[in-house]
């Protein structure tokens, strides 16, 4: 009991399992939908779709966890994640994208361009780190 409310605090907004909305959703934090919607998401933080839920409607989130169904398509700024229980009708566009076997994914997927600032950035950052472990290993090698 006390694990569900510590993982409730996290959330913003909850559609439990047994409600039905119908309408739009837009939230600056974290929204759960256990129930049903029908209705667009849009929220700048993460969309968590229980087990149980449906969801008619497109979604636009940060990150989505996905685990029952959804008709609509999706935007994830970040990871898609589609678990072993969900199904996707719908077209996604994200920056990283997970399924677990037995997901059902109908649709096409597009990947979101990352700006090119952050592309080079991040190499730059992933070769320091690769030369830094190189550099170690190597002088490791050599005193010993």
């Amino acid at each position: 009991m006390r694990k569900k409310a510590s993982f409730r605090e996290g959330v913003d907004t909850l559609i439990g399992s047994n409600s039905t909305f119908t309408g739009s959703i837009e939230a600056d934090g974290t929204v759960r939908v256990d129930g049903k919607l029908i209705g667009d998401v849009n929220v700048t933080g993460d969309c968590y779709v229980g087990n149980q839920a449906s969801v008619n409607g497109n979604i636009v989130a940060s990150n989505v966890h996905l685990a029952g169904t959804v008709e609509g398509n999706i935007t994830a700024r970040g990871i898609l994640k589609i678990l072993s229980t969900a199904k996707l009708y719908g077209n996604i566009k994200i920056n990283s994208f997970v399924a677990d076997e037995g997901a059902l994914f109908q649709g096409k997927c597009e990947m979101l361009d990352v700006p090119t600032s952050e592309k080079s950035s991040e190499k730059s950052r992933r070769k320091s780190r690769k030369s830094s472990l190189y550099e170690e290993t190597v002088y490791n090698e050599d005193t010993q």
